[in-house]
């Protein structure tokens, strides 16, 4: 017999979640905020309040709102998304917390080089934000852009996780006259940037 699908909300500090999962597989992730799109409710569903079973969906995005760097190792299933936007995700998924990507990047990881423009396609399609942790991913040189939680909530979830302040990626450092990296400002005055 299949799992039965269920749902539970979680709040946040960045706002009211709602999880939606079939055991250990979860299929939407909708952050609960008017004017935010939202899956709804499956028909059926069975709703779960606390406490949770350890290792449940729920509970591990309890445990990551306590702690950023607790991994979403549940399994995802997206209801939706092209083959395209699937390939993605499965390589974003792949970007550990603490880390991010370029759009670019992650069109090469992926299969995609030269789609950068298309994978923030796929990351605005995003079904299930958190555990396809689209925040991770930022623009050429580590620009924050567009996240549909909104910019406030996708700076809070790097830094909950330890990627903010975004590092420079230069592997060169800042050219003679240049802007300074923010490297190179936070580095011991005389010593080697970290």
């Amino acid at each position: 017999m299949a799992p039965q699908v269920e749902v539970s909300d979680i709040p946040s500090p960045i706002g009211l979640f709602r999880v939606a999962y079939e055991g250990p597989v979860v299929r939407v992730i909708d952050l609960l905020e008017p004017g935010t799109p939202q899956s709804g409710v499956p028909p059926g569903a069975l709703r779960r309040k606390p406490p949770f079973r350890a290792g449940s969906p729920p509970a591990l995005l309890r445990q990551y709102f306590r702690d950023g760097r607790v991994p979403l190792d549940f399994e995802v299933a997206p209801e939706s998304g092209s083959t395209f936007d699937q390939t993605v995700w499965r390589a974003l998924r792949k970007v550990p917390a603490g880390r991010t990507v370029t759009y670019g990047e992650l069109a090469r990881n992926a299969g995609f080089a030269g789609a950068a423009r298309a994978v923030g396609g796929a990351m605005a399609r995003n079904p299930i934000p958190l555990a396809i942790p689209c925040h991770r991913v930022v623009g050429s040189g580590g620009a924050m852009q567009g996240y549909g939680l909104g910019l406030w909530r996708k700076r809070w979830l790097l830094d909950h996780e330890g990627a903010w302040p975004l590092r420079s990626r230069s592997a060169e450092g800042p050219r003679p006259g240049g802007q300074r990296t923010l490297d190179a400002v936070l580095a011991p005055t005389g010593g080697p940037t970290p």
